[in-house]
């Protein structure tokens, strides 16, 4: 059985199984390379639109394999499977989508913060527990967290590192929505069916400034116009503005992503 299950699906949609059921999915760091070759190879298919994270059994991810972890120490300021994960997920230009279906320890946390939409099943459970293995918070956790639910309330996620429900997690923005467990993959379905029926570009472009360093408001309005401009100009648009006054849903299937 392999640690890592690929899949990309007619409707381009690109999912990343990890698939140590019987150890909670904890990384290898072999799974992690595995990751990172997959992610690529999803990034240079052009008919992937989305990306889409998952765990085998009953776990997300349980964090970090500490047996191989500690037996092969990562370094994260150089060229580690770990750190071209971390560089992976941060920089990933299509759409990136995690289904949390059971815990998500550590690593297994943090990476969501680099998704673009999370959801996650009601028996998902999260945590970071670095204090508690004489750890710092990693994958930028810690600008983040804080910037997204303020100091106090990440102090107390990152200092005691307990466990937190799914309710929790949504309640603070690490999550869009919670699902029955069993209704997981077909609600995660449901919405890369929308995301794959948009403008391949405009998906791409969208996340493109979200993520954009540009912090002032009119710096930023430069970069939006002169994409907006661009993309104006193009077919993506020219297809549907004329499905519009035809009457009938755009195809965008044509376009590369």
């Amino acid at each position: 059985m392999t640690d890592l299950v690929t899949s990309v699906t007619q409707d381009g949609v690109a999912t990343i199984t990890m698939n140590r059921p019987d150890k909670k999915n904890a990384l290898t760091l072999a799974m992690y390379d595995a990751i990172v070759a997959a992610m690529k190879a999803a990034e240079e298919d052009p008919t992937v639109r989305v990306l889409v994270f998952t765990g085998a059994g009953d776990a997300f991810t349980a964090g970090n394999d500490l047996v191989d972890f500690m037996q092969n120490p990562p370094d994260l300021e150089g060229e580690s499977p770990v750190s071209r994960f971390l560089a992976a997920i941060a920089s990933f230009p299509k759409i990136m989508i995690s289904a949390v279906n059971g815990i998500a320890v550590g690593v297994g946390t943090t990476m969501l913060l680099h998704c673009d939409l999370v959801y996650a099943a009601d028996t998902a459970r999260f945590s970071m527990p670095f204090t508690a293995l004489g750890l710092v918070p990693e994958a930028a956790s810690s600008l983040i967290v804080p910037a997204m639910i303020g100091h106090r309330k990440a102090a107390e996620l990152f200092l005691f590192g307990e466990q937190f429900s799914a309710a929790t997690a949504a309640e603070l923005g690490f999550v869009n929505a919670v699902v029955p467990a069993a209704e997981l993959m077909a609600h995660v379905a449901a919405k890369t069916a929308r995301l794959t029926a948009l403008s391949p570009s405009a998906l791409r472009l969208t996340k493109q400034l979200m993520k954009s360093q540009t912090p002032d408001v009119a710096g930023r309005m430069k970069e939006e116009g002169t994409i907006f401009g661009r993309l104006l100009r193009g077919p993506e648009v020219a297809e549907a503005i004329g499905a519009f006054f035809e009457k009938r849903k755009p195809d965008f299937s044509k376009f590369a992503a």
